[in-house]
């Protein structure tokens, strides 16, 4: 198995990067994997003794392969941050393992998204791979498909990646010439037509939903792990617009997920499963009080902000 490049993206909290890198060593194939750290510049005067926090950890990193920092001098935001790394490592390497700073992996996190790599490399029809999976309420098979491509921690290739689409517009108007918006948003219960909106508009900068979006037009599919191999840890109000909550954890596997065996289509007991989550964000008694910082979770993982 050839291993894929690692990407990790941070920006000023040293503590998190820390965590994740911790995370992904227990991985036994992170000794063999490259690893290239995306170190985003401050914003303003305030985040310079933060990223220079962070920066000054990452250069003590050790346990990777080969270990490559890019550190910019001025703040790209997430989203160009993200949209450039992964084209510059998927130009170099033709495949990628996309991490940000807040997520805490599974120790068999890294051999199912390198083994899932291998087996549909040459599958046009697989555009991504994600390891974390939603806080799911109905049960799902032990990997399935869902039409378009994630952004949590997530892998895909340079042929897959080449169909990203930047412009927001042109993802929009042909969702709408097509009529998919139904679709496109899950039959109705998560509005990610009005987050390609926003993100028109400029009220977010999510290249997590034009990445959905360019796989969905391209009749594309993620692969997921029934159980999550993956968690968020940047729900404690130390990110931009997140909550402090545990409401959202999701249980994390410890066993391996075999991949392969099942075919290339959406699965249905997994669209049911993310239909009924995104539903409940607005209907079950269980969420009666909490529906707003889920929603902002869900925003959160999808945009950044």
């Amino acid at each position: 198995m050839s291993l894929a490049p690692i990407a990790l993206f941070v920006f000023n909290r040293a503590d998190k990067a820390q965590k994740t890198i911790e995370y992904l060593l227990r991985n036994p194939e992170a000794a063999a994997s490259d690893l290239y750290i995306f170190s985003d510049g401050p914003r303003h005067e305030q985040d310079v003794p933060r990223v220079q926090e962070v920066r000054d950890y990452l250069r003590s990193v050790t346990g990777f392969g080969n270990i490559s920092i890019i550190e910019q001098p001025v703040n790209l935001g997430l989203s160009k941050s993200i949209i450039s790394g992964v084209t510059m490592v998927v130009n170099k390497h033709g495949k990628i393992i996309q991490v940000e700073d807040d997520i805490l992996v599974s120790p068999h996190c890294l051999r199912f998204l390198n083994d899932a790599l291998d087996y549909y490399e040459q599958e046009p029809k697989v555009a991504c791979i994600c390891a974390l999976l939603y806080p799911l309420r109905k049960p799902v098979p032990p990997t399935f498909f869902i039409r378009g491509a994630d952004c949590s921690i997530w892998a895909t290739w340079k042929r897959a990646w080449d169909h990203f689409e930047a412009d927001g517009q042109q993802l929009l108007d042909e969702v709408m010439r097509r009529k998919l918006t139904f679709r496109f948003d899950f039959d109705d219960t998560f509005s990610y037509t009005n987050m390609l909106k926003d993100q028109i508009e400029g009220r977010n900068d999510s290249w997590a939903v034009r990445w959905y979006a360019s796989a969905f037009l391209k009749d594309q599919y993620t692969l997921y792990p029934g159980q999550s191999l993956a968690r968020d840890n940047g729900m404690d109000n130390s990110g931009t617009h997140c909550t402090d909550t545990n409401d959202y954890d999701v249980s994390v596997s410890q066993e391996p997920v075999t991949v392969g065996n099942i075919p290339v289509e959406q699965s249905r007991q997994g669209y049911s499963a993310f239909k009924d989550f995104f539903f409940s964000l607005h209907k079950y008694p269980y969420f009666k009080g909490k529906r707003k910082r889920f929603k902002r979770w869900l925003r959160y993982l999808l945009t950044g902000a």
